[in-house]
């Protein structure tokens, strides 16, 4: 047997020897004998050889195709509110990324029909196919035209991730190369998996997931066949096929695709014929969705640029690449109460005014005008309000033009109105009628003072005209809201709320070349001697400047820094409000106040998360050491750490707390006293006015807000904090009643709650507090061995003697000069704020 076998190999061997011998004989007969041969034979070597060297060119330094097995596609940011839903995304390309299970089998054999049938058997390339494009490529040759066809799925993920779009010759070759090599790294469901996620199909839309919510308004698991077949289509030409006017190719193309799905045996020529009955479609292209919350949302894609950069360039997690998962403290309630009461509160104060100007003006020599406006992406999101460009003005009628295109009459033309005026308009008749955007601006923050999360913040009247946020960049006088820290810096050296403080002139000595310096109120003279709550309560400028000066000035300004206001100098105006902040910082501040001390930093963040879910920053870092223990081992259960920091001692905190509460009882912001709610808070006006603030809340919850001019002017004599700025944070509560739990300010450890005369700060034995809020007792709030001591019985009748001497002298005078007396008159009386005097 073994005999046989090496002979049957011997004769194998023997027949390739022969014929090898015979061929090459054949070869260089012919070599010798045939010119053409020759001729023929020396292409072919040269053709060989030239392929090799081209392979080789092209092969060289193409991408490897290994790195498909870790790619990312570019995805955008979204952006959730609180209570986790998408609010926003930061986007230039809609994309999102599926994985194979969740792709339906119908919408994938929908584009191997259109694209590539044989994508399930073909090695990377469909020789068939090539011939064909080769040839179109060839008959096109000096047409202008491009050819089309060739690329298998295969090539399209080389063609989308690795090589780019060029029309060349070249790129076609290093296509296929890498085809080749795709398909010997990636399974075919991985590479179907990427081409469905990152072909391009049109209305900014990459992957199939995004395309079908931009054609269909539906997820890809809600798509009929006929849709899907649509969605098959647009590889070949997205921009044209999704276009009105192109519908009736789009059908054709689609029904062709239908027709292929029936021959290739995924569907029934019934069904088939069913899907080619229906239309279209396709829905209007619309914006997504975003809570109109532009200043918030923008504050938070400036923070995260800064942290993880904008591009892909910048790094793995960037903002418009990185796919993050961004949670944030938006709560779209509050916001859109937000920016409704700063609007309401700054056009009361424009009220019947003047037209106050365009919003932005384009030069008519630069071209058309409606596209000009087109481009600038100005817009107003406000009851029916648009904004429009002024195209002619002629007499006393105008014409104002949009961005889409459409021209109509104007009315209510100002004198000042010229052509290229961009500016707000509303329907009026058959034509529109100008509006007038404030040009008083302001800023407001709503934060959570247990954990400094912001809330809402609006920084002006609409960010699509104007960006600037005036809540986080607008540095402004706070004028008398800064007095809360005056008088608790006053507290913490020895004073109380029931302290005696002079409310008369004060004049101190700055040096040889300054001269002396002398406070006055704004009416002038003096108003006697009060308790320390009703100077706070009243906002009275020269009782807060005595405070200051007795406590030390550079205490102040030290507790003003402590509380995140700002760092100033220990000048006397600055007790006043003279140096400038924000509104989140002044927010953030109170938050403290309001939380007994302790000062959490302001987020509008609370955790991002990259593409894969992993938390890669997060607002709170403690560490719960033991919470995630298998097995209880028997400890007490793992508490997290306090949060924040001790800024005041928290019963400095609650004295000023329990003052501002009668702010808001009969006080400047009494405004809000109608409300039902356990509200604390200050009003502040700088001098001008300039500026008018309010700042104040509940023990869960602070609104700040302040309004003037971005380049400061008087706003009037009659602009004041109780007047212009309470009223906007008055209708944010009632437009959130529902996010104010009616929760009261409580005491922390080590205040004592006392009974005291309201008006002359002494302590009462025979009465109780009647709750009223001008009620004579009431209790005040006193650190232990400070509150005031207990009476002798004749020191009792002696007081009560004066005060009833007071009383009858007050009454005649009143009756000889009403008036003079209103300002110095009963304590009771309401004081108008004056606040930035200095």
């Amino acid at each position: 047997m073994a005999d046989t076998d090496q002979t049957a190999g011997e004769s194998f061997r023997y027949r390739i020897r022969r014929d090898a011998s015979g061929a090459f004989t054949w070869l260089r007969q012919n070599w010798r004998e045939k010119r053409w041969f020759r001729w023929l034979a020396s292409a072919v070597l040269v053709g060989l050889l030239a392929f090799l060297a081209g392979w080789i060119v092209l092969a060289r330094n193409l991408p490897d195709a290994e790195t498909l097995l870790d790619y990312e596609p570019p995805l955008p940011t979204m952006v959730r509110g609180i209570d986790g839903e998408i609010v926003h995304s930061y986007a230039r390309e809609r994309r999102v990324q599926l994985q194979f299970k969740d792709l339906p089998t119908q919408l994938i054999n929908a584009y191997t029909s259109a694209e590539d049938k044989t994508f399930w058997t073909h090695g990377g390339i469909d020789l068939g196919g090539f011939a064909g494009a080769v040839i179109d490529y060839v008959s096109k040759i000096g047409s202008g035209e491009r050819a089309v066809g060739g690329s298998t799925i295969t090539q399209q993920v080389a063609k989308n991730i690795l090589v780019g779009n060029e029309y060349s010759v070249t790129r076609k070759l290093k296509e296929m190369i890498l085809a080749r090599r795709i398909e010997g790294v990636l399974s075919k469901r991985e590479i179907i998996t990427l081409y469905l996620n990152q072909i391009p199909l049109g209305r900014r839309s990459f992957g199939v997931q995004a395309a079908a919510r931009a054609y269909f308004d539906k997820d890809v698991g809600d798509l009929t066949l006929p849709e899907m077949a649509y969605l098959a289509i647009l590889p070949k030409a997205p921009e044209t096929y999704s276009r009105p006017q192109h519908y009736d190719a789009a059908l054709a193309r689609r029904n062709f695709v239908l027709d292929q799905m029936a021959e290739n045996g995924h569907i029934t020529r019934a069904e088939a014929e069913a899907a080619k009955a229906a239309p279209l479609g396709i829905v209007r292209q619309r914006e997504e969705r975003s809570v109109d919350a532009g200043y918030f949302l923008e504050e938070v894609r400036r923070e995260l640029i800064s942290r993880y950069g904008e591009n892909a360039e910048d790094g793995p997690d960037s903002v418009y690449a990185g796919g993050l998962w961004v949670r944030t403290s938006l709560d779209p309630e509050m916001q859109t109460a937000a920016q409704n009461s700063l609007r309401a509160g700054l056009l009361r104060y424009q009220g019947n005014r003047a037209w106050s100007g365009p919003v932005a003006t384009i030069d008519p020599g630069k071209g058309d005008l409606m596209k000009q406006l087109a481009s600038s992406y100005l817009s107003i999101n406000y009851q029916n309000w648009r904004i429009g460009v002024v195209t002619q003005v002629s007499g006393g009628g105008a014409r104002i033009g949009f961005a889409d295109g459409k021209e109509a009459p104007l009315s209510n033309v100002p004198d000042a109105l010229k052509v290229g005026d961009v500016i707000a308009a509303s329907p009026s008749g058959n034509g529109w009628r100008v509006r007038t955007v404030p040009e008083v601006s302001g800023g407001f923050v709503a934060e959570d003072p247990n954990t400094g999360r912001i809330l809402a913040m609006q920084g002006g009247f609409d960010p699509r005209i104007d960006s600037f946020n005036r809540a986080t960049q607008a540095l402004r006088q706070p004028g008398s809201t800064i007095k809360p820290f005056v008088y608790a810096t006053g507290l913490d050296h020895g004073m109380t709320p029931a302290t005696m403080v002079p409310d008369q002139t004060y004049c101190y000595y700055q040096g040889a070349n300054l001269g002396e310096k002398c406070f006055r109120n704004f009416s002038g003279g003096g108003g006697g001697v009060h308790t320390m709550r009703w100077g706070l309560e009243q906002s009275r400028n020269l009782m807060t400047v005595h405070i200051a000066m007795d406590a030390g000035m550079n205490n102040v300004v030290k507790t003003i820094d402590r509380v995140g206001i700002g760092t100033y100098d220990p000048y006397p105006a600055f007790a006043l409000g003279a140096g400038e902040t924000t509104v989140e910082r002044m927010v953030g501040a109170y938050s403290a106040l309001f939380n007994h001390g302790l000062k959490h930093e302001p987020t509008v963040i609370d955790y991002v998360q990259d593409r894969n879910g992993k938390v890669i920053w997060r607002a709170d870092k403690r560490e719960c050491t033991g919470c995630n223990m298998d097995n209880w081992d028997g400890k007490p259960m793992p508490r997290l750490a306090q949060r924040g920091k001790q800024v005041l001692d928290p019963r400095t905190a609650y004295q000023v707390v329990h003052m501002m509460e009668g702010v808001v009882q009969r006080g400047t912001a009494v405004v809000l006293n109608d409300l039902g709610l356990p509200l604390a808070g200050k009003t502040g006006t700088t001098n001008g006015p300039t500026n008018v603030w309010f700042v104040g809340g509940s023990p869960d919850l602070v609104a700040g807000v302040y309004m003037g001019f971005d380049r400061p002017r008087n706003m009037g004599g009659y602009a004041q904090g109780g007047t212009l700025a309470a009223p906007i944070v008055k209708q944010f509560i009632k437009e959130t009643r529902d996010k104010w739990t009616g929760r009261p300010f409580l005491a922390p450890e080590g205040v004592r709650m006392v009974r005291i005369d309201r008006r002359t700060g002494r302590r009462v034995f025979d009465a109780w507090p009647s709750g009223e809020a001008r009620a004579p007792v009431i209790w005040e709030a006193f650190k232990p061995d400070t509150e005031p001591r207990r009476l002798r019985r004749r020191d009792q009748v002696d007081e009560l003697r004066e005060l009833i001497l007071a009383q009858l002298r007050r009454r005649e005078a009143r009756a000889a000069n009403a008036a003079a007396n209103r300002n110095q008159g009963e304590q009771s009386d309401f004081v108008e704020e004056q606040g930035g005097l200095y």
